[in-house]
């Protein structure tokens, strides 16, 4: 990179590490402020993109973390603050196939209290994306698979979504097609440079759509176990995701009917076992764990995941409206 910018290049900051923790991007930031950097360029996977908009924002604002995010006020919707001021462009030269190419928000783990500060500013939204072959394998297949995943997951809850929007419906599902297809690939031959780049596409549309029609449940629990217990992200939605829409089934049967067809689980039957079982099958087929227990996870910790997930936005964003951390609980030990 340093080459190829020749005298554009400032610096770089190599000290990302997974989940951005606050530690991480108050480094980077401290980094960009050093530098004097003029522009971003995020080289990686989500957290290294996340870690870049979410430094940009620190230096940009100059104020504490808890200052600039998201607070959720007890019994009222989540307010995110106005951040005015102006961002360093970002710019991402992607390795792995992640929904955060897309986005404008920035999720940062608080190290101390195993939680999430969220942040929100539409400026820090990338420039440019950059997807190239020889890039694109630099991850491990398992990275990658892991990754692709997520934004699976996050195509089938923006689906669920109870926002109706057409063009969103257009890309999720598209994504969802792209996506499946090309993991399965994945597993045939891990290596193979053209299914890493559709994989990608398949992610940016995923977080494209996604910003239109948002994720809920899934997202918040695996946000909430991430945080708590630094497992991967993709592999736990790939865990939860069925039961989380077995859940939502109630008020989203109508919807699942387009994920089914997706899938090519078309049936004139009820959608929801339909589109489950095509999701399971699919996730059968990728080798993946089936149960929390799986990756390690125990049960007396279950409870203190609920607890975390009613403070996540993506879980006021469900279609099915979550009325306490009962409901939490039920979920997580279906899944468990």
């Amino acid at each position: 990179m340093a080459e190829a910018l020749g005298d554009r290049y400032a610096g770089v900051f190599d000290g990302v590490k997974a989940h951005s923790p606050l530690s991480a991007v108050s480094a980077g930031a401290e980094k960009l402020r050093e530098l004097g950097a003029d522009g971003v360029i995020a080289v990686g996977g989500g957290s290294v993109v996340v870690t870049a908009r979410a430094s940009s924002i620190l230096v940009a604002e100059g104020r504490d973390i808890s200052e600039v995010c998201t607070r959720f006020p007890s019994g009222k919707p989540p307010v995110s603050p106005r951040l005015d001021k102006p961002k360093l462009p970002q710019f991402v030269v992607a390795t792995t196939p992640t929904t955060a190419y897309a986005k404008a928000g920035s999720a940062v783990l608080d190290d101390a209290r195993g939680q999430r500060f969220a942040l929100f500013d539409p400026k820090t939204r990338a420039s440019a994306l950059f997807i190239h072959p020889a890039l694109a394998l630099t991850a491990t297949p398992a990275l990658t698979m892991a990754a692709a995943v997520n934004a699976f997951s996050m195509a089938v809850q923006g689906i669920e979504s109870r926002n109706r929007d057409p063009l969103a419906d257009a890309l999720l599902l598209h994504a969802l097609r792209l996506v499946a297809l090309n993991l399965r690939k994945l597993v045939r031959d891990p290596n193979d440079a053209d299914t890493r780049a559709e994989l990608m596409l398949g992610a940016l549309l995923a977080g494209q759509g996604t910003d239109y029609a948002p994720t809920g449940l899934t997202t918040a629990l695996a946000h909430s176990i991430g945080a708590r217990f630094h497992l991967d992200n993709g592999i736990t939605s790939a865990i939860l995701l069925p039961h989380a829409m077995r859940f939502n089934a109630p008020v989203t049967h109508e919807r699942l009917a387009l994920v089914a067809d997706a899938l090519g689980a078309s049936a004139s039957g009820s959608p929801e076992p339909v589109a489950v079982e095509a999701v399971e099958h699919l996730f059968a087929e990728l080798s993946l764990p089936r149960r929390l227990r799986d990756i390690g996870l125990r049960e007396e910790s279950l409870t203190l995941i609920a607890g975390d997930a009613v403070g996540d936005w993506f879980l006021h964003q469900n279609p099915r409206p979550v009325s306490s951390t009962v409901e939490l609980l039920e979920t997580l030990r279906s899944a468990w």
